[in-house]
């Protein structure tokens, strides 16, 4: 019986990991080293890279025994990055008042008619709100360029899933 191919076939899901793993730890960088401090949904924003920093790793691990597996992970961390978009999508919102964020972002909600109210929530607010970016290059937000990335990682999943099983006919 001869060894299944794993040229092609390893690629993508070790590429899935590593962009995953670089995205993660420009974040990483920018709160630790640089001092930008996230939001609640810049945390959010960093769930689907752990998840496919798994999907990657463990479709690595599969791509030796079977291609169509590895390709399905790679196209369900496809899925995870367009997840990621969406979270992307819905603080660049926040961030330019289209749309209020979540309870936990700080924005203030004009149906506080009560002093307790004002109060309690005032109380609750974060140190750092989710409608005022912490860093902007050329008119877009952190959250403006995750979302563009994890719009091109999709693509790239998706091709590299495509691209997997094609070579595994």
């Amino acid at each position: 019986m001869a060894a299944p191919r794993t040229s092609g076939t390893v690629w993508p899901p070790a590429f899935v990991a590593l962009a995953s793993a670089v995205v993660l730890g420009t974040a990483l960088a920018s709160q630790y080293i640089g001092g930008l401090r996230p939001c609640e949904l810049c945390f959010w924003q960093r769930y689907p890279y752990w998840a496919t920093i798994a999907l990657g790793v463990i479709g690595v691990a599969a791509a030796r025994r079977s291609a169509k597996l590895a390709a399905g992970l790679v196209a369900l961390a496809g899925i995870v990055f367009l997840v990621g978009a969406g979270i992307g999508f819905f603080h660049v919102g926040v961030e330019h008042h289209w749309w209020a964020g979540t309870s936990t972002c700080g924005a203030f909600d004009a149906s506080d008619t009560s002093l307790e109210a004002l109060r309690q929530r005032l109380m609750n607010t974060p140190l750092v709100r989710c409608d005022e970016p912490a860093f902007v290059l050329l008119g877009i937000s952190m959250a403006g360029y995750n979302m563009l990335v994890s719009l091109a990682l999709a693509a790239i999943a998706f091709v590299g899933a495509r691209r997997m099983l094609a070579d595994a006919k």
